[in-house]
C-alpha cells in the first residue's frame, strides 16, 4: 500500500501513538482524543465544544469520554464557583495513560460510614384553584323532562306472588306484547 505523505511546516500536530496502538480503545476513541491533542489549550473541551466540531453528536462524544477516562486518557474534576454551586467540568488530557490509583485521583467517600436516614412525614398541603382554566356556566338539570321519565310496567317474569297479583288484568301474553311496545317506542326516540 502507498502512503502518500505532506511536508509538515504548519497546520500539523506532534503526538505519541501510544494511544493510537492501545488495541483496549475504540476507533471512536481514538480520534476523539488525537482530535483534542491537536486543539490549543484555551480550547472549549466541553461535549457541546467538541460535537460543535465533529460529526458525532454529545451523546457519542459522552461516551467516548467515558471510555478514555476508564482507561486513564482523561481525568475530570468538578469546579465549584465561590458561592459553593457546582460549575464547569474541568477536562485534563493525557497523551499517555495515568493510573487514577497513583495519582489520588480516584473518587473516595467523603462520609466512609453509613447512617441510617430518619424519614420524615411531610405534611400535604390542600391544592389551591387560582384561576380555573374553564368556568362551567351551564348548571346541570335536576328537573327530567317528561320524555325522561320512564314508563314503568310490571314484570313479565314476576318474582313473588304479590307481582301477579298487579297485571291489572292483563294476561301474560298481553304483558310480553305491551313490554315490546315500550322497546319499540324507546329505540324509535
Amino acid at each position: 500500500m502507498a502512503v502518500f505523505r505532506v511536508e509538515k511546516t504548519k497546520d500539523f500536530t506532534i503526538m505519541s501513538n501510544h494511544h493510537l496502538r492501545n488495541t483496549e480503545l475504540s476507533l471512536k476513541a481514538k480520534g476523539l482524543l488525537s482530535l483534542m491533542l491537536s486543539l490549543p489549550e484555551d480550547w472549549d473541551y466541553t461535549t457541546k465544544g467538541l460535537a460543535h466540531i465533529c460529526k458525532d453528536g454529545v451523546d457519542s462524544i459522552t461516551t467516548a469520554l467515558k471510555e478514555l477516562e476508564r482507561h486513564g486518557y482523561l481525568t475530570r474534576q468538578r469546579l465549584r464557583y465561590d458561592n459553593g454551586q457546582l460549575g464547569d467540568i474541568e477536562y485534563t488530557i493525557h497523551e499517555q495513560p495515568v493510573s487514577t490509583e497513583n495519582t489520588g485521583l480516584s473518587p473516595k467517600r467523603e462520609n466512609p460510614r453509613q447512617v441510617k436516614p430518619e424519614q420524615a412525614k411531610p405534611k400535604q398541603a390542600e391544592p389551591e384553584q387560582e384561576n380555573p382554566a374553564q368556568l362551567n356556566t351551564n348548571p346541570l338539570k335536576t328537573k327530567k323532562s317528561k320524555k325522561d321519565k320512564s314508563i314503568t310496567y310490571p314484570s313479565i317474569y314476576p318474582a313473588e306472588p304479590e307481582a301477579a297479583s298487579r297485571t291489572d288484568g292483563m294476561d301474560r301474553i298481553e304483558l310480553i306484547e305491551a313490554y315490546r311496545e315500550i322497546i319499540k317506542e324507546n329505540i324509535r326516540i
